[in-house]
């Protein structure tokens, strides 16, 4: 047993996560779930955004540009958001 509720999130992977998140959206938007439930897969909501923004954050870091010469070869590589 884990020791938070959400814990089972950092192991997930980012379609997972998404997918998981859909769901609660999906079981908010109909409205029929009590609201100690609720309030509970709400949280669980975040905990899956938070996780997908880190995932995503973490992908976008290693992405890199692809730099052209003059006649459209590739000549290297720089990140995507130098600074």
């Amino acid at each position: 047993m884990t020791d938070k509720p959400n814990d089972d999130v950092r192991a997930m992977s980012f379609e997972q996560a998404l997918e998981a998140l859909e769901r609660i959206v999906d079981d908010l938007e109909k409205g029929d779930v009590p609201l100690e439930k609720s309030i509970a897969i709400y949280e669980r909501g975040e905990a899956l955004k938070r996780h997908c923004d880190t995932l995503l954050k973490s992908a976008e870091a290693k992405v890199e540009k692809i730099r052209l010469s003059r006649d459209g070869q590739p000549t290297g590589v720089e990140p995507l958001d130098p600074g």
